[in-house]
């Protein structure tokens, strides 16, 4: 098994609560052995709700940045390929949890062009989640990752809408972008996130409209407050207990997934 799963919507809709409470499921069903998790959001989000703290150095924005500035200052050795100055960061950022690894990509930082760099890391990364059984993408706000086509191996899409005109919008345009780039998923999924049940309906209604074999509707997952109050505190979701609601529903849709 090798599964890159990755979790897509607008900006807090729930996308890395989503993931965490997915992970956490993996983990105690033991669904996976190798668990690699990719915090692409630049507000490292991932971090915030496993109750981990992450300096900017430690991400492979932060690594990118230093390797950046030696490049533009001619202070590389030149005998040295950059590939390999860029794969050598990337294994260095691995963060090795429990249960899992961790990759915080952070933010970029300074002007200048990073495509070479960037080049090398979209095929870095594509290498270490072959490594994994299971590899979750948290995937930034916006459209802009899957209009550069930076999402083209993911096996499996999670679109997260919260019951708002604009994540709605969102998950609307994002099915939409993946059409018109030709990004290809084994499977589309939609999960409607601190839905109440009288608003259920309307999502349904409007991916009823959809026009694609692969798009699937997963499930709801209801408002919680204990859920809330971890993420307002910075707690860790991951110790969860088994029976919150709202991970008892979560635990029943994502069977669907694996």
């Amino acid at each position: 098994m090798n599964k890159i799963i990755a979790f897509a919507g607008k900006g807090g809709v729930g996308k890395t609560t989503s993931l965490a409470l997915f992970l956490k499921y993996i983990i105690d069903n033991k669904k996976a052995k190798d668990i690699l998790v990719i915090d692409s959001d630049p507000d490292a989000n991932v971090a915030d709700v496993i109750g981990e703290e992450i300096q900017f150095c430690d991400t492979i924005g932060g690594k990118m940045k230093v390797l950046k500035d030696k490049i533009q200052s001619l202070k590389l050795a030149p005998n040295i390929p950059k590939n390999q100055l860029i794969e050598s960061d990337v294994y260095s950022c691995l963060i090795e949890m429990d249960d899992f690894d961790l990759l915080e990509m952070g933010r970029s930082e300074g002007e200048g062009c990073y495509c070479y760099i960037n080049d090398v890391l979209k095929k870095v990364i594509d290498t270490l989640s072959k490594n994994y059984d299971i590899t979750l993408l948290d995937s930034p706000a916006g459209l802009e990752h899957f209009a550069r086509k930076t999402g083209r191996d993911v096996t499996d899409l999670i679109i997260v809408s919260d019951p708002s005109k604009m994540g709605i919008h969102t998950l609307k345009r994002i099915l939409e972008i993946t059409d018109e780039v030709n990004l290809k998923f084994e499977n589309i999924w939609i999960l409607g996130n601190r839905f109440p049940e009288n608003l259920r309906d309307i999502l349904l209604d409007e991916l009823k409209k959809v026009n694609k074999e692969n798009v699937t509707l997963l499930g709801f997952i209801s408002n919680n407050d204990e859920i809330a109050k971890i993420n307002l505190l910075g707690g860790n979701l991951l110790e969860l207990s088994e029976k919150n609601s709202s991970y008892v529903e979560a635990k029943e849709i994502f069977a669907k997934i694996i």
